[in-house]
């Protein structure tokens, strides 16, 4: 089936619902995620992030009993779709979460979508989503995958770089994410290049930069990609005289534990921080940090928020989750405190929200963290895309 729906079968068809509902007497939630593979840390925070905040509100996501069915993609499209698959016809979930990237949600969507069972993206959020392929039963609690690139863009415009050398990987993710950068971005793009996904020696690429001789390199390598590609960057003296600069995620505590002090001075753009000053974000932080004894990434709040998402939705329709209609009225809402702050939809359910300028530097303690500076690139940024969609 393909993913676009027409918005007016989406909403008068697929969220047609009768007869009164009932109380649930638990929520169940399938969760799959790439937890294991170098793109693992990517998921583990994503999961840990998630259980954190069900273990907060007592093992319940709503007022209910919570049961999460944790599944493994293994970096696979066909093995996210089985798990989807099992989750939703026999498992019988209430909601599926997890997934870290786009191809493999892209490969596995459908099955949510087909079922009527609501999808919550605590991660990939591709741009046909957002747009022409928009989804009643898809909520982002991310960010669009351009978004981050766009408040690149425009952090390399208001710098006056003059040329940027843009490096991603060869899928939906990386060709988005290239897109969003040039959309703000006014200077010239020395070189356009898509990698393998999943590719960990970069020599070759690194030869071409050096060659270019690029004022700033703009490069989006999630997980072990961007683990492997800055420690050969800096390996390859480059870092001396070409800027990186990288989305939130090449940048964040899961990079900068591999990788060290190599990392320090890395300029990069997010809609979180660790500093972010509001009282969810400290609870947050201090939590996760408590739990799993290590600092949490833009990933493991990703994955924290889309469990206060579901657990707001299933408390204001006070438990009757199998009225579809009443239950997306609800997600819609969000009404729940972000780790991010302020947290609204757009009208294709996917966020509307600030986006900062992040450096990578020492806190008080001589941990390597993430920054702000200054005020947000965009206030309330939404997508490209939203006028593409039907729904209202």
């Amino acid at each position: 089936m393909r993913l676009r729906l027409a918005a007016s079968l989406a909403l008068a068809s697929a969220l047609a619902f009768s007869g009164p509902a009932l109380s649930a007497d638990k929520v169940k939630v399938g969760f799959v995620s790439t937890l294991s593979g170098p793109s693992a840390a990517l998921g583990v925070d994503i999961r840990d992030g998630f259980m954190l905040a069900v273990k907060l509100a007592g093992g319940k996501l709503g007022g209910l009993p919570a049961e999460v069915i944790i599944g493994d993609d293994q970096f696979k499209p066909d093995v996210a779709r089985q798990l989807f698959e099992k989750n939703i016809k026999r498992d019988r979930v209430d909601f599926m979460t997890g997934v870290v990237f786009s191809n493999i949600m892209l490969a596995a969507a459908s099955e949510a979508f087909d079922s009527k069972t609501f999808y919550v993206s605590p991660n990939a959020a591709p741009s046909p989503l957002a747009g022409k392929d928009c989804n009643p039963y898809f909520f982002a609690v991310s960010w669009p995958n351009d978004a981050y690139h766009e408040a690149a863009g425009q952090h390399a415009t208001n710098r006056g770089y003059s040329s940027v050398y843009l490096l991603a990987p060869n899928y939906q993710a990386g060709k988005d994410s290239l897109a969003g950068f040039k959309r703000y971005f006014k200077g010239k793009v020395t070189a356009e290049v898509y990698t393998k996904l999943g590719q960990l020696d970069y020599s070759a690429e690194l030869a071409e930069i050096r060659a270019a001789r690029p004022q700033a390199l703009y490069v989006f390598l999630p997980g072990g990609m961007g683990i492997n590609f800055v420690k050969q960057f800096v390996a390859a003296g480059l870092s001396k005289d070409i800027t990186l600069l990288v989305p939130g995620f090449g940048s964040d505590q899961d990079i900068i534990r591999p990788v060290g002090d190599a990392m320090l001075g890395i300029f990069d753009t997010a809609h979180w921080a660790l500093d972010l000053p509001n009282e969810a974000n400290r609870r947050f932080v201090a939590e996760f940090e408590k739990e799993y004894k290590r600092l949490p990434s833009v990933f493991a709040s990703q994955g924290y928020d889309a469990a206060l998402l579901i657990s707001a939705a299933v408390r204001d329709v006070k438990g009757k989750i199998e009225d579809k209609e009443a239950l997306r009225r609800a997600l819609k809402a969000a009404r729940f405190d972000s780790t991010r702050g302020e947290f609204k939809f757009n009208t294709n359910q996917f966020p509307i929200q600030n986006y900062y300028l992040r450096v990578v530097g020492k806190d008080a303690s001589g941990r390597l963290v993430n920054k702000t500076l200054g005020e947000p690139i965009f206030r309330n940024h939404g997508d490209a895309y939203v006028q593409d969609c039907g729904m209202k």
